[in-house]
Formats: C-alpha cells, sequence, structure tokens
C-alpha cells in the first residue's frame, strides 16, 4: 500500500470519527429540544403528565430505530427502503410537532420554523453520515483481484516445471458406457419328425 492510498484512508478515518462526535452533539441536543417539546404537547393534547414522557420516547425512538437500520444496512438491501421511509415519517411527526408546539403556545410562525430546525438537522446530518459510511466501505475495499496483473518473474526458478495438461480422451457417444455387443450364431433349420397314422 503507497502513501496516498494510507494518507486517503487516514483521512476517511478522521471524517468519519468527525462526523460520529457532530452528530452525537447534534443528535443529544435535538433529542433534548425535541423531547420537551413533544412533552409539553402530549400534557396539552391531555395526557396525563405522568404519562406524557412516553410521547416523544416512541416518536424519537422510532427515529434512532430507523436511522440505525438506515446506516447498517447495505444501499442494495430490501429492508433499507422500509426503514428509510419509518425515518421519513417520523422526522416528519417530529418536525410537525415541534412547529405545532410552539405555534401553539403563542410563538407564531417564526417560533414554529425554528423549532423544526433542530430535528431538521438531525436528519440531515444523519443522512450525511450513512453517505460517508459508504464512501468509506468503497475507500476501504480492497482491489477486485481480477483487475491485478501479476508481473512476470525477472529470474525464475530453474527447477520449477510448467504444468502440462492433456486433455481427456473424448468418448464415443455410442459405446461410451455401453459392453459389446454379444455374436450370435446364425438361425439353422432342424429336422424335426413327424408322426403319421402309418407304419
Amino acid at each position: 500500500m503507497d502513501t496516498a492510498d494510507q494518507k486517503s484512508k487516514g483521512g476517511m478515518r478522521w471524517a468519519i470519527w468527525s462526523a460520529v462526535l457532530v452528530i452525537a452533539g447534534i443528535g443529544a441536543a435535538a433529542f433534548v429540544l425535541s423531547f420537551a417539546a413533544l412533552q409539553d404537547l402530549a400534557i396539552i393534547a391531555g395526557t396525563h403528565p405522568s404519562l406524557a414522557w412516553l410521547f416523544p420516547v416512541i416518536v424519537d425512538g422510532t427515529i434512532v430505530q430507523a436511522t440505525m437500520a438506515v446506516i447498517v444496512l447495505g444501499p442494495n438491501a430490501p429492508e433499507r427502503s422500509w426503514f428509510s421511509r419509518v425515518l421519513l415519517v417520523g422526522a416528519a411527526v417530529s418536525v410537525g410537532s415541534n412547529a405545532i408546539h410552539a405555534y401553539i403556545t403563542g410563538h407564531g410562525i417564526g417560533g414554529a420554523f425554528m423549532a423544526a430546525i433542530p430535528p431538521l438537522a438531525l436528519l440531515i446530518d444523519t443522512h450525511g453520515l450513512a453517505l460517508l459510511l459508504r464512501a468509506a466501505q468503497r475507500v476501504s475495499a480492497p482491489a477486485d483481484p481480477v483487475d491485478t496483473v501479476s508481473e512476470p518473474a525477472d529470474d525464475p526458478a530453474p527447477d520449477v516445471v510448467p504444468a502440462v495438461t492433456t486433455p481427456a480422451p473424448a468418448l464415443s457417444p455410442v459405446h461410451s458406457f455401453h459392453t459389446p455387443p454379444r455374436t450370435v450364431a446364425p438361425l439353422l433349420p432342424v429336422a424335426v419328425p413327424i408322426p403319421t397314422g402309418g407304419n
């Protein structure tokens, strides 16, 4: 491996870890803000205050689970499209609920727009992390052995003898799996005495 490949892989590793740290920070901040807004919205909607925390757990927990599935599954996995749809629906519920909470608590359209930013940022950064992980897999994938051409040795060993293969003899399709025919004696006429009524 040459130094250019090492630098590329090292840079990719650094970018991935940086992205993971950024995602973790944004995710924690977005989760706290969204959790508070969703919990308050559940209370406004009539949920008992002791149970209101379950609403943000359901919404944000679904987003976290779908996000992990989208990152882990490969781009060609048939299950990935399902989890992508779950992630989009969960993010829409979170964004909409945060905006509705800001609007009905008297913060107007501007407040609703501001409340929608954290879950949107989390969704965008998560998608960016998935793309970055996919790019890292392409960089770290080994070269295809079909594409590599081995160079002939300058000084081959004198005791190496190239292998010679001889083709197997072709079998006749008629007699390949049959025993040879047996010789049969021809039928000859045989004199058979026929009894008559006389002496």
